[in-house]
């Protein structure tokens, strides 16, 4: 690997802000034997399989989120997730929890670790938001729908974090009440959280 050939495939990478899947460098002109040179080299990082970063780019907090982002276009970050994102919990996320519609299937690779719920069309699309993190876009649910989704999901994460997150939204006035309400129709969670606002209202 040349000099000049090294100095393309960095100025790549950085043009994808530091992070690339095997087929986007190889798509965008670097060779397999640059690509793994690079990596033997110390200048770029394999995060997981099929996924690197150049290796003065630190990971940040939000490492896991982007490259699942990366990994699963379609994917929409949720739950504890999202909780998580906008500091509405006191639990720390050992999975990221995603949202997918009901006809994709569930992605395949180890790292970072998943747990992927199945929307229908109508409660997958409602309330889904964009952060750039990183320089990658990310699609995570709002607040509202995120707190809603709680509910919905309460056997499986619990009710306890459903009700924390409303409480601490609301204290925090991250919360719009009228999104709220939508988003609990559409996910047919109305009558079980309209008791827990008529307490915090």
């Amino acid at each position: 690997m040349n000099k000049s050939t090294k100095e393309i495939a960095l100025s790549l990478f950085r043009k994808h802000h530091g992070r690339m899947r095997t087929q986007q460098a190889l798509s965008s002109g670097i060779s397999p034997r640059t690509l793994y040179a690079l990596r033997d080299a110390g200048e770029i990082i394999q995060e997981s399989r099929g996924l690197f970063r150049l290796a003065d780019k630190e990971p940040s907090s939000y490492s896991d989120l982007v490259q699942v982002a990366i990994k699963v276009p379609a994917g929409v970050v949720c739950l504890i997730s999202a909780l998580d994102f906008y500091g509405i919990t006191t639990q720390i996320p050992h999975y990221v929890y995603l949202a997918l519609p009901s006809n994709i299937g569930k992605p395949r690779f180890k790292h970072p670790p998943l747990r992927v719920f199945w929307l229908s069309d109508k409660a997958y699309q409602a309330g889904i938001t964009e952060e750039i993190l990183e320089g990658i876009p990310v699609k995570i649910y709002s607040v509202e729908k995120t707190i809603v989704d709680c509910f919905k999901f309460r056997n499986t994460i619990g009710i306890d974090i459903a009700v924390e997150a409303l409480k601490q939204s609301m204290r925090e006035q991250k919360c719009r009440l009228d999104y709220l309400q939508r988003y609990a129709r559409i996910n047919r969670v109305e009558r079980l959280i309209t008791p827990y606002l008529e307490v915090l209202l």
